[in-house]
């Protein structure tokens, strides 16, 4: 496997650059916009599970996607045969579109010498039975931690993709991005109930740095302790009650509820619950939400995005007001405005379109501890598992994997079942206090959209959101 991407991924197609070039230049003569998208890419996946080696598996894939853009219309055809002749027929779908004179060429992106991870492979930082060992040093430690441990499952996945973007006026992007991801899971059982407890993290960071023996250990400590947790759980009740949201990972609710709608595309087709909306009060004082794809080994991380946009940080929410949105090259030419280097794709056979990258909320000014004093009764939501949520509504509803009642200010008995039901738009306006201790999560998020899927990051500080209602399971 390569250590670092090539001089040029053309080296190794079957057409060269020169080739590729007048190719590209031919089929986007009469397209506004447009690229040649080339991916090579190396993905391993382990699962050490109930005490053996469950599923191993590595795949290597390659191909490209070439893209013309004429207007609203966007032709697009994909293959993973690296051939003249391949090229040759998706240029002749490209061009359907690419007819005509008297089109505005839009301008290519400025180049960026930000380099915001290595280029190691990290499928490559430890050999196969290393990894294997390593699996079996996490699953005995977990188990030796607590008797009532009954099953252990632990995970680690690299990815390793090197992308080449050459446009029409023949300027030419790269980037290789790493990717790591480490799990544990444990269930336990008191003989009568059983608890389940997951803690993931990773980045874009050395591969070695996310396995370091501490490392490990407190994320299998802290997979027990929330197994145990949810041992001692009891039915949530439900009903209108103030919310205290944990820092970091609850970011995923801003995420869904919030960060979609403010992407371009949904805007410019005005089926965003945010849509006309742009320079207005849209949530409370002191709310400050950002995208930002500029820090350094972060799983949401980009050094440019998927058009060859560099990465940057982009305001969306100031103060409570609308600002700014996510944008594509082609949403934003539609819109009349930059694009923010958030064209993302997840992989050569998917076109590009506005997608997060790390969206989170920025600190306030309260001590978390003021601010769960400040609830006589409430459900401090600590993490989350699944939710869904409607784009043009806003509407939401998250599941909470570890949940709290907060009586008279203090947090008292954990509670299982619970549910955050609400818009994204009015939890926006029912932020009460935030915090000063904004934190992003540990690196496991993974974002959803039309079919795709690409990494993300998510984070916020503690906050107090008045009266949201609280699903349950209490009689």
């Amino acid at each position: 496997m390569p250590q670092s991407a090539p001089v040029s991924l053309f080296d190794q197609t079957d057409f060269s650059r020169a080739q590729a070039e007048a190719i590209v230049a031919d089929t986007l003569k009469g397209a506004e916009d447009g690229e040649l998208f080339v991916e090579k890419r190396q993905s391993e996946s382990l699962v050490y599970d109930d005490g053996k080696l469950k599923s191993a598996s590595f795949d290597e894939s390659q191909g490209f996607g070439l893209r013309a853009v004429r207007g609203e219309t966007a032709a697009y055809a994909h293959a993973t045969d690296l051939s003249i002749s391949a090229l040759k027929r998706a240029a002749e779908v490209c061009r359907t579109v690419a007819r005509g004179d008297g089109v505005s060429h839009a301008v290519s992106p400025e180049r960026t010498n930000a380099r915001l991870y290595a280029d190691t492979n990290p499928a490559e930082a430890l050999g196969f039975s290393e990894k294997i060992a390593l699996l079996q040093k996490v699953d005995a430690f977990a188990r030796g931690l607590d008797a009532r441990v009954r099953q252990v499952s632990v995970s680690l996945a690299a990815d390793w993709q090197a992308v080449e973007i050459l446009r029409g006026d023949g300027s030419i992007y790269r980037d290789v991005r790493p990717l790591v991801r480490f799990n544990v899971s444990v269930v336990s059982s008191d003989g009568t109930e059983q608890g389940q407890g997951s803690h993931g993290l990773g980045g874009r960071g050395g591969p070695l740095s996310y396995f370091t023996e501490e490392i490990w250990q407190a994320a299998a400590r802290e997979a027990l302790r929330q197994s145990l947790v949810s041992l001692e759980a009891s039915p949530s009740p439900a009903g209108e009650m103030d919310v205290l949201l944990g820092p970091g990972w609850p970011g995923i609710l801003l995420h869904e509820a919030v960060g979609h709608g403010l992407e371009g595309d949904f805007h410019r087709k005005k089926t965003s619950v945010f849509s006309g909306m742009m320079g207005q009060r849209v949530a409370s004082k002191g709310v400050t939400i950002v995208d930002n794809g500029t820090i350094a080994d972060r799983r949401g991380s980009i050094t440019i995005d998927d058009e060859g946009t560099p990465s940057r940080s982009t305001t969306l929410i100031e103060d409570g007001i609308l600002v700014g949105l996510m944008q594509d090259r082609m949403n934003a030419r539609l819109m009349g405005v930059a694009p923010t280097g958030n064209g993302r794709r997840q992989s050569y056979a998917h076109a590009p379109m506005p997608r997060m990258t790390n969206t989170y909320m920025l600190a306030g000014d309260k001590d978390p501890e003021e601010i769960r004093r400040s609830i006589k009764r409430g459900l401090f939501a600590k993490s989350f598992g699944g939710g869904q949520v409607d784009i043009t509504s806003g509407k939401f509803v998250f599941s909470c994997t570890e949940a709290y009642l907060i009586e008279n200010g203090e947090i008292t008995r954990p509670v299982k079942g619970a549910t955050l039901i609400g818009a994204g738009a009015d939890a926006l306006t029912r932020v009460s206090m935030i915090g000063n201790d904004m934190a992003l999560d540990s690196g496991i998020g993974t974002c959803g959209k039309q079919g795709q899927g690409v990494p993300v990051g998510v984070g916020q500080p503690t906050l107090r959101i008045d009266r949201l209602t609280v699903g349950g399971t209490a009689a």
